[in-house]
């Protein structure tokens, strides 16, 4: 089963700001950056390596920093956004500031120090089951606050909570004993908010780096490879509480080949005439010609080709309303690649 039209749309919004975001700050040239010292200097003891793959040094170093600003994208913008957009789930934050502490029992408290220290002193080893247990027990002492705590990806339905932390393929050196504490304390605060509904806490990863694309399907994972790579992972951490690349996006759609179908939209909207074909897009004098909404097809903007085929009932409905003329006549896409979704709910009114 493949996703609706309206997860299609979502995400190949969400494909459009990011690309929009990053072409208005690629390095057409690095004339901002030739005095760069430092990293020349440094750069002199790979220039064997570098010799004949770059030409241009202060563009190399401009090119690496707009790449960090793409991984920076992807990591707090995009996979998370399209991960509600699967699941209809929302980013939520347990803490002092936003929606209060959870409170937790001392009892719970205690038991989640000993499975840290005995996880750390390698006195045990990860069991979910066994953890799961110590913490989900009705216990009579007095309650305290939970650790604050949230969950990039948070999913309640009638018989569950699922709460997912989205982490970089490539976390920091140390990273995992502070999650593993946090994933702890939040079970435990959930599991006592939600009284009655299973509790998972799950820390997921878009994609698996160490995958060979010459033998193995990009989409695919290869779990215990995967998480032997990254410090102090398995010391921390069942394999059964993680979740990687195609693993992790068909939770979140509940269906099969999701991630396959999320690469299948970017690889159509990311392309070299990108640039050319938004801007075709955002000039809403362009509505009537056949190329727009052969255009609005292809990047599965399925909200504005609904306007576009009741154009005509549209504007007949708007007739002289000033207010439903000037709310026709703005563009279906700003500047930053965002749909107005406004003016969608406004039109969608008329037919």
């Amino acid at each position: 089963m493949a996703l609706s039209n309206k997860q299609k749309e979502k995400i190949s919004i969400e494909v459009i700001k990011t690309l929009v975001t990053r072409f208005e700050s690629f390095p057409e040239d690095a004339s901002n950056n030739r005095n760069a010292p430092f990293h020349k200097s440094f750069l002199r003891a790979f220039s064997d390596k570098l010799n004949g793959k770059v030409s241009d040094t202060p563009f190399f170093i401009s090119l690496s920093s707009w790449l960090q600003g793409l991984n920076t994208t992807l990591g707090q913008t995009f996979f998370e956004n399209v991960a509600h957009h699967l699941s209809n789930g929302e980013k939520r934050e347990y803490t002092s500031k936003r929606l209060g502490n959870l409170p937790i029992t001392q009892n719970q408290r205690n038991h989640i120090a000993q499975i840290i220290a005995d996880l750390s002193n390698t006195t045990s080893t990860p069991n979910l089951n066994a953890e799961n247990a110590l913490l989900f027990a009705q216990y009579n002492d007095a309650n305290i606050n939970a650790m604050d705590f949230s969950a990039d990806v948070f999913i309640e339905d009638a018989t569950s909570v699922i709460a997912i932390e989205l982490k970089s393929v490539k976390p920091n050196s140390g990273e995992m004993k502070g999650e593993k504490q946090k994933i702890l304390e939040g079970k435990a605060a959930l599991y006592n908010h939600f009284p009655g509904k299973q509790i998972h806490f799950y820390i997921g990863f878009p994609f698996d780096p160490t995958i060979n694309p010459a033998n193995e399907a990009v989409t695919s994972h290869n779990k215990p490879r995967f998480l032997g790579s990254i410090i102090n992972m398995n010391k921390y951490f069942a394999t059964n509480e993680s979740l990687v690349a195609n693993e992790l996006w068909d939770l979140l759609s509940g269906q099969q080949n999701t991630m396959e179908e999320i690469l299948a939209i970017i690889n159509t909207v990311s392309t070299t005439s990108f640039l050319e074909k938004f801007q075709f897009l955002s000039d809403g004098a362009n509505r009537t010609r056949p190329e727009y909404l052969a255009q609005l097809t292809e990047w599965h903007l399925y909200s504005e080709i609904e306007l576009i085929n009741n154009n005509r009932t549209i504007i007949q409905n708007i007739g002289n309303n000033k207010a439903l003329t000037r709310i026709y006549n703005k563009n279906s896409l700003d500047g930053k690649g965002n749909y107005s979704w406004d003016r969608y709910n406004e039109l969608r009114k008329l037919f």
